[in-house]
């Protein structure tokens, strides 16, 4: 099996033995209920389930000091009264008699999840735990958190197994200042951290929370705080923040493991974190960073207090982990003005220290993110009225959403390979589908008669007479399979194509941005999707959207609204999905679309919003930089239901950056990619992309070489074209009022969006998308703010100005 799941059932056994609002989120059920799910989906039977084991005191002394490990050994034998008394000294922490024990599993499952991924037992997969961890220090317990399990596995990681680079991502809505603390001064480890921090004003209440802190010494750079100072932030401003701040970091940091602190508060309807980000959105961050340290990916949990939102979250992680596709993301792909001021003002807080960000042209600002507050807000308590009022808002939202999303459950990823003649260079995984011939005389005559140079390539003209798949067309054919491609993907019901082209591949004459204008309809076979490749086709099949099965004995068939395929391709058997993918697109979505972006172009040039030309970059910088800063920017704001990859004639990829392309683009379109393969290219690059698109990870690109100056010039040239359209390639917020253009969808159209599901957004003449908030939304301090930021001790150092109601 590829993925792992370490849980143990005692770590149910802490609760909380007295009346604390504060601390009463944090409960048991956080893990039955995630639990539970897991089973009732069938993805628990599906991972490896590892039973977690207690974590050695020499263990825990990684990281904590053995005065501390001593005091919490203690605690097995205290009385409530006495456990109250103790808990009181920190911050936001409750003791029960089972802690010690629990704690010491949750670190326990850390390693243990860490030494099955290294050793090569599984490829990835998740700790189910609590109590959760990122806070906890050296000598002190903070924020229901009493081991820090993600640091303590990354120490264990280095010391066992001679680890180097560590990447930590951190989504919890809260700041782990404790895994800052641990790692600040270290450069083998790089922390990356989101958390809701509104100038200062949220919990823990620390200037090290901001942008500018980077990290100590050697450490310096390796610390990447990026705060969100508004509530509200939802799927795009994720998103943005992956693409624009941590992916650029973390493949010039080429980490060999990835560690999530993986926190769901940050998700709809929590109430500590009043985030809009769904539960499908933490699929998508998982299956980027799966591209990252060939994939092994470690997931412990952390926060999230809303047991239906998180449960829901956890297995929209694990499917990802899983290799199933990730359900589309819903929302309008654009990042709130607040969002893109913290992103510009850690990018500029992290220029110093990072060739991928000095090569681009930004102006280190200081953003409103740094100014110290004047004052703080006069809080509520969690049980107040006001309180339950923005809770159950948010549960009424949250409920709206997974009411939708049960309608589109989505099946595992099945791929398939079909070629003319075995080939015994091509390794693939043992459950791909492998099929030899499946060509059918007169579709593929039907479909040969659309061009005269494919009809009278020889190959594609003998496929009638012999019992073998379609071969791999030659170069004077490679654009009309192109065009074939398109045409059957649309005719199929594609409504966005998104058609990346690589080499000599121009777009096709009459193709426009709204498709062909008449669509040739392609025969109807049931078949799994398609890549061409030197002696055949490798292809995968994704989910249905909007698909239903009907009688036969009505008179009609099987309705699908992306391609299948080609008529010369193998058919996997299976049910498809009966699913209702439903996105926020503006007009997009009330016609058909096509989005042509063309690699290694002749020049770098938008001719449209649509279509879009740019040279093939000469170095892995610059490769990863038009990736992440223009094609996977584009492809999420486009939400293809489709992607087309054609690697034409001379395309010049490499196979670990044709394989990396496939990777990313899996996501944006639900899996469901079509590649084509010149037959010039290698051997090995059918069978590496068949294992990408199945969910493998991508091979390591090769040393980070910086990007030319031409390179990046062509990159900014066309980001400032397409900005006004595309709102996801943002990354900076403006100032002033925004012209009308602004406020507009990518499409044109304005966008409204309801307040089920998404935080109301009224978007108008001279307004930025900022989610609506009422004061009563907003969780706020009970007492004055003390005149001094409680230090990174942990110890409350006063009684006065309790933190409450955030941990």
């Amino acid at each position: 099996m590829r993925t792992a799941l370490v849980y143990h059932e005692d770590m149910t056994a802490p609760r909380l033995l007295w009346e604390d609002p504060e601390c009463e989120i944090e409960c048991p059920e956080r893990l039955t209920t995630a639990m539970g799910l897991l089973q009732q989906r069938g993805l628990e039977q599906r991972c490896l389930r590892l039973a977690a084991r207690e974590a050695s005191e020499a263990e825990l002394g990684l990281v904590h000091s053995p005065e501390y490990v001593v005091l919490l050994r203690g605690t097995q034998a205290l009385g409530t009264e006495e456990l109250q008394a103790l808990s009181g000294q920190y911050d936001a922490v409750y003791f029960h008699p089972s802690t010690f024990h629990s704690a010491r599993l949750a670190v326990g499952a850390g390693l243990q999840l860490v030494d099955a991924v290294l050793t090569g037992a599984v490829h990835n997969g998740l700790a189910l735990v609590r109590p959760p961890g990122h806070h906890s220090q050296r000598a002190a317990a903070n924020g229901f958190c009493v081991f820090n399990n993600v640091a303590i596995a990354a120490k264990h990681a280095q010391q066992k197994h001679g680890l180097h680079r560590i990447l930590i991502v951190d989504w919890d809505i809260h700041h782990g200042q404790g895994t800052q603390y641990i790692f600040e001064d270290d450069p083998s480890v790089l922390y990356f951290s989101w958390h809701r921090y509104e100038h200062g004003r949220f919990w823990p209440y620390l200037q090290e929370s901001d942008a500018v802190a980077v990290g100590q010494g050697q450490g310096r750079g390796f610390t990447v705080n990026l705060p969100w100072n508004q509530v509200g932030m939802g799927n795009a401003d994720y998103m943005a923040a992956f693409l624009h701040v941590l992916l650029p970091l973390a493949f010039e940091f080429d980490p060999e493991l990835v560690l999530v602190s993986a926190g769901f508060d940050s998700a709809i309807g929590d109430p500590e974190g009043q985030m809009q980000a769904t539960p499908e959105c933490f699929a998508h961050l998982t299956q980027l960073l799966q591209v990252l340290a060939s994939g092994r990916v470690c997931a412990m949990l952390e926060g999230g207090y809303n047991l239906e939102s998180l449960s829901e979250s956890v297995c929209m992680t694990v499917q990802a982990l899983l290799g199933d596709p990730a359900p589309p993301l819903s929302g309008p792909m654009v990042p709130h003005c607040s969002a893109l001021e913290s992103i510009q003002s850690v990018r500029a807080a992290q220029v110093p220290h990072w060739t991928s960000l000095q090569q681009q042209d930004l102006t280190p600002v200081l953003s409103p993110s740094t100014c110290t507050p004047e004052g703080r807000p006069s809080p509520l308590l969690s049980g107040g009225p006001e309180f339950k009022v923005a809770a159950a808002q948010a549960t009424a939202a949250l409920s709206a959403l997974l009411d939708q999303m049960h309608l589109r459950r989505t099946p595992p990823v099945r791929t398939a390979v079909s070629l003319t003649g075995l080939d015994a260079a091509l390794a693939l995984p043992s459950d791909i589908l492998h099929q030899e011939g499946s060509a059918l005389k007169e579709e593929t005559q039907a479909w040969a008669r659309l061009h005269e140079a494919l009809a009278k390539d020889e190959p594609v003209s003998a496929l009638g007479k012999e019992s073998s798949s379609v071969a791999a067309t030659r170069a004077p054919a490679a654009a009309a399979t192109l065009d074939m491609a398109i045409r059957c993907s649309l005719s199929r019901g594609a409504q966005r194509l998104l058609c990346v082209a690589v080499g000599q591949l121009d777009r096709p004459p009459d193709l426009t941005d709204d498709g062909y204008a008449p669509c040739v309809m392609c025969p109807s076979s049931p078949a799994s999707l398609w890549v061409p490749r030197r002696n055949g086709w490798v292809g995968q099949r994704g989910p249905g959207n909007n698909a239903r099965r009907v009688s036969s004995t009505e008179g009609q068939h099987f309705q699908h609204p992306y391609p299948q395929t080609l008529p010369h391709l193998p058919t996997l058997e299976g049910e498809w999905a009966v699913t209702h993918t439903h996105v926020s697109m503006g007009p997009l979505s009330l016609k058909r679309r096509t989005l042509w972006l063309n690699i290694r172009g002749k020049e770098a040039a938008a001719l449209s919003m649509f279509h879009v030309s740019m040279p093939l970059p000469g170095t892995t910088g610059g490769f990863l930089n038009y990736l992440l800063a223009l094609v996977l920017p584009l492809a999420y704001g486009f939400q293809p239901d489709l992607v087309l990859l054609a690697l034409g004639p001379a395309h010049g990829l490499r196979d670990p950056q044709a394989a990396l392309l496939a990777a990313l683009l899996r996501a944006p379109a639900g899996c469901r990619v079509l590649a084509l393969v010149d037959e010039e290219s290698t051997p090995q690059l059918a069978g590496v992309l068949a294992q990408v698109l199945h969910g493998e990870a991508p091979p390591c690109l090769g040393p980070f070489c910086v990007a030319s100056p031409e390179d990046m010039q062509a990159l900014m040239h066309l980001r400032g074209q397409l900005e006004p359209q595309w709102k996801l390639l943002q990354v900076a917020g403006e100032t002033g009022n925004k012209a009308p253009a602004d406020c507009l969808g990518p499409w044109g159209t304005a966008l409204l969006q309801s307040s089920e599901g998404r935080g109301a957004h009224v978007l108008g003449l001279g307004c930025c998308p900022e989610p609506v908030h009422s004061r009563a939304t907003r969780i706020v301090r009970l007492f004055p703010a003390p005149t001094s930021l409680p230090g990174p001790g942990g110890l409350k150092s006063a009684r006065v100005g309790v933190f409450t109601p955030q941990k």
